[in-house]
């Protein structure tokens, strides 16, 4: 296949041939990351914000074609996202994550804290050394995004009312010398912002 946005007639035509090429490859978790096919352009595919996915301009409803094609995503060091085959890989569109963490369990407490979630697509994923959480302040009104490491270089954003039950879970700790609003997981501690910039959103 040339290289280049593929058109909207081969798009219909090509997505067919990836999902059953994906469906394929595909027992639990391929090993994507060791694929290296050839690059056969852009599909007209995008993950909205809030894990929707869409194609052709119209979401995809179907949930287990929505897990199929998230098992086969990679995200490369080029910073663009791709579904992956043995034998293609396609460009798709990612508005923000590509996956929305939408449930959080807390087991333990204290320095024994685990916090488990659990994405739309359904990954279940232990906050720790391998699957690091990481904040960040954006949006016009400093809003605070939580993501999860998942997989490769693909994470997940936590979901606003998540992310409440995981702030309402953090602690001030000292982290080289400096006094940090945190939250633990697996004897690791993810660090949210410095203690004075939430007294100041405090105010």
């Amino acid at each position: 296949m040339a290289e280049g946005k593929l058109t909207e007639t081969s798009d219909a035509a090509g997505l067919e041939a990836l999902i059953s090429r994906a469906a394929a490859s595909t027992r639990g978790l391929p090993p994507v990351g060791k694929w290296n096919p050839e690059f056969c352009g852009d599909l007209d595919m995008e993950i909205r914000a809030d894990g929707t996915w869409f194609y052709m301009g119209t979401p995809i409803g179907r949930q287990p074609l929505v897990r199929l094609f998230s098992t086969v995503l990679r995200k490369d060091a080029d910073g663009k996202t791709y579904l992956v085959t043995p034998v293609e890989k396609v460009g798709i569109r990612v508005e923000d994550a590509p996956f929305v963490g939408v449930e959080m369990s807390v087991t333990q407490r204290g320095d024994q804290q685990i916090l488990t979630f659990r994405t739309n697509v359904g990954d279940v994923v232990e906050a720790g050394p391998d699957h690091a959480l990481r904040f960040e302040i954006a949006g016009e009104n400093d809003e605070l995004k939580p993501y999860l490491h998942v997989r490769g270089r693909l994470e997940a954003l936590i979901s606003r009312p998540v992310m409440y039950d995981l702030v309402a879970l953090g602690e001030p700790v000292e982290i080289d010398g400096r006094e940090m609003f945190a939250v633990r997981s697996g004897e690791s501690v993810f660090p949210m912002m410095e203690m004075r910039e939430l007294e100041a959103l405090s105010r």
